[in-house]
């Protein structure tokens, strides 16, 4: 029996989320940084003959079997799979398939690491590998996001897919029409290692659906206030690629503080008395400044801190109800292999 493996990055969101959404790029130009960090979405394919296909995710306690047929029919159970399939014998096999797909994370869901996403990209990376499809790394990151926008109609940008599939820091610009440049950034390793020593990530154990905060953030764009808070963001991404660029902590570390009251000024749902309490009681124990990664309201939020200081704050976090995560950063984007 074939079996092909996918590994996709997670990403930290650095600058500039929320600029990728299309009702604001299509027409100011959206700009983000992000980079890949050693937090994956695991995928294992096992091509059978059975005239079959199983889609399995233990960690979301999800497991679907059907007849192999052209297209299956989107019903709530396990549709990102399902609309993946769908894409595939549509533009490519024009043929039902017969598989196993077992698929499961390294964080829980709704962590504000780009899961869906990344989830999406790690499944679509298998198949090529056993299709042997011509698919490059912006077609991939594309198509991932027409399958995830588009086809099933969940709110957001398009960060996370191109993360997932190009791997590393990157800038990625953000324009009308779909069209994506990636920047990838050369970081100086030295860079790299002191800026994984002054992050402390931290989960809150809050999981939230980032599509509600997206669409809560699509209607507040028409208000000058909130729309001027994403013209701030988008100048945060450019500053901090700047900063992190030149290794400026110090400038880093304020752009990422300005970011997070901007976000807040964007949706009023991004934050919530869990978050304050939090991000106060890590600034008043040595950070420098946070924000959430990702749509905000819970997941994930990343500090920076003086290393000297770090343990400290991470045995404080830890006592809370959340934990603290150690990773490091990637430079690669979504693999696969065929056993």
């Amino acid at each position: 029996m074939k079996i092909i493996r996918t590994m996709t990055p997670l990403r930290l969101g650095l600058a500039g989320g929320g600029t990728d959404i299309n009702l604001y790029c299509d027409t100011y130009t959206g700009y983000v940084l992000n980079a890949t960090i050693s937090k994956y979405i695991h995928c294992t394919l096992r091509i059978t003959n059975n005239n079959t296909i199983v889609f399995c995710s233990p960690d979301t306690h999800s497991k679907t079997r059907y007849q192999s047929k052209e297209i299956l029919e989107l019903d709530g159970t396990m549709d990102i799979y399902k609309s993946i399939y769908n894409r595939i014998v549509k533009d490519f096999t024009q043929k039902a398939l017969s598989f196993e797909l077992y698929t499961y994370s390294d964080v829980p869901s709704g962590s504000g690491l780009g899961g869906s996403s990344t989830l999406v990209v790690g499944i679509l990376k298998a198949f090529v590998e056993w299709l042997h499809l011509p698919l490059g790394e912006y077609d991939i990151a594309k198509l991932a996001y027409e399958i995830e926008r588009e086809d099933l109609g969940i709110v957001g940008g398009a960060q996370d897919q191109y993360a997932a599939t190009f791997g590393g820091f990157n800038f990625m610009e953000f324009y009308k029409d779909k069209r994506v440049i990636v920047n990838p950034l050369r970081i100086r390793n030295w860079i790299m290692s002191e800026l994984e020593e002054q992050i402390v990530l931290y989960f809150t154990n809050i999981q939230r659906q980032a599509k509600d905060i997206e669409e809560h953030k699509k209607g507040r764009l028409g208000d000058k206030k909130s729309l001027e808070a994403m013209h701030s963001i988008k100048q945060d991404a450019s500053d901090m690629k700047e900063a992190l660029l030149k290794g400026d902590f110090k400038n880093l570390a304020r752009i990422l503080g300005k970011s997070w009251q901007s976000k807040k000024i964007i949706s009023d749902i991004v934050s919530n008395d869990e978050l304050e309490r939090i991000y106060n009681l890590a600034v008043t124990h040595g950070a420098y400044s946070g924000k959430t990664s990702g749509a905000g309201a819970g997941g994930f939020m990343f500090f920076m801190v003086e290393p000297t200081k770090k343990y400290e704050l991470i045995k404080l976090l830890n006592d809370q109800q959340g934990w603290v995560e150690e990773f490091s950063f990637t430079k690669e984007g979504s693999k696969s292999w065929t056993l």
